[in-house]
């Protein structure tokens, strides 16, 4: 991957309108979570329905990535993308009517929650072609990293936001008006420039199960995409984002003033890591995108959220979580940039499918390393031997990649 100068992705202006409606889309998808959540524990104060609010999001991400991938092979990924929003809009507008009826049941929020996970699947893989087609494989790397800014961004600035509108508006009209922030990506993608093409035109049969097993054939032969794939899939099994949600727990045992506010501080300190990441790597520019480069990323990844289960001291775990966010953010976007870079034209959408069904879908899968272990063995115990395993495979996979180049 060539550097091409700071922030590249940003001197072409469709991928700044690109880049500003992708901030206020996930934006909006936080605040239907912040909103939402709230109301359904207010509601029903169930934790298997929690429980089913996680699977329910990435889930969908396992079971029908490739085929969506497969399906922005053949067809425009603009108007797949625009179906995503849509589901949103359903999603919000949904919980809205139950909230302003007061008539909702826990078989509509697990309704309401599967529709949100599916438009996620919608959105992410044609998204990610998409970057593609507006700045090319010279500035893909960029346009990756700024992207996984924007995210970074909307997981920030989104709980705030939507604090402010349940103060205002109410959790029923609030979550209504969050509708308003899907508009800008649907109406844009209606303009949005297409560099190839022939991507709107291209016909190749969606066949479901049997796209995932020729994808993962077709990867095999390449040790660029298998290797990330690899690097997607353990990460995300082993470790995932499950420690966030375990966070509230290591707040209280890090016994440092109000458990809330540590709480916020640790969950802030994560994602100032990977912005900072994003700032950094966009800047210096001279970080060469290899596979080894990318491993090696997330072994340092692995180190740091192995310290964070082991030390007892805030101020050490604050730092740690900053160096976990920073290296989360280099290793998957270097690792998406590869993927792209490396995948065949005629299938890039499959094998970007195929790496998100990795990278997403096996997160629904680190509830049980993390979450589950954890209520057995402690949730220090439990993050602390899955860091160090998923550092042991890391090495493995280093080591088979050294002999493969």
């Amino acid at each position: 991957m060539v550097a091409t100068g700071s922030f590249a992705a940003m001197k072409s202006v469709p991928y700044r309108l690109q880049f500003a409606s992708y901030v206020l889309a996930m934006m909006a998808d936080n605040i239907e979570h912040v909103i939402s959540y709230w109301v359904v524990f207010q509601k029903f104060h169930s934790p298997a329905l929690a429980g089913f609010a996680v699977l329910s999001h990435w889930l969908p991400f396992l079971l029908f990535s490739v085929a969506v991938g497969g399906l922005a092979d053949r067809f425009d990924p603009r108007r797949i993308i625009q179906c995503g929003m849509l589901l949103f809009i359903v999603a919000s507008a949904g919980w809205g009517f139950f909230f302003i009826t007061d008539t909702i049941q826990m078989w509509h929020a697990m309704l309401l929650l599967v529709i949100h996970g599916c438009a996620g699947v919608l959105w992410q893989t044609p998204n990610q072609l998409l970057l593609y087609e507006l700045v090319g494989p010279a500035d893909l790397p960029s346009a990756v990293r700024l992207n996984a800014m924007a995210r970074y961004l909307g997981i920030l600035v989104g709980p705030a936001v939507g604090g402010i509108i349940m103060l205002t508006l109410g959790t029923s009209h609030g979550i209504i008006f969050n509708t308003l922030f899907y508009l800008p990506m649907l109406l844009w993608l209606f303009r949005a420039p297409m560099r190839d093409k022939s991507v709107a035109v291209r016909r190749f049969a969606v066949r479901g199960l049997a796209d995932i097993l020729l994808t993962i054939r077709a990867i095999g032969t390449q040790p660029v995409l298998s290797a990330m794939t690899w690097l997607a899939g353990l990460t995300s099994f082993m470790i995932g984002n499950a420690y966030h949600a375990q966070m509230p727990g290591f707040a209280g045992d890090l016994g440092h003033g109000d458990p809330g506010v540590s709480y916020s501080v640790l969950l802030a300190a994560d994602a100032a890591g990977a912005l900072l990441a994003g700032i950094a790597l966009e800047s210096w520019g001279r970080l060469k995108g290899t596979p080894r480069t990318a491993i090696m990323l997330a072994m340092l990844w692995s180190v740091a959220l192995l310290g964070f289960a082991l030390v007892r001291i805030y101020p050490v775990a604050i730092a740690l979580l900053f160096f976990a966010g920073f290296f989360e953010l280099s290793f998957n976007t270097m690792a998406q940039a590869l993927v792209q870079l490396n995948a065949p034209p005629e299938i890039r959408g499959r094998v970007v499918g195929l790496y998100n069904m990795a990278g997403l879908g096996m997160r629904a899968f680190s509830g049980i390393t993390v979450g589950l272990f954890g209520a057995a063995i402690g949730i220090h115990w439990s993050l602390g031997l899955s860091a160090a395993l998923l550092l042991a495979l890391l090495l493995i996979l280093y080591r088979r990649r050294v002999r493969t180049a």
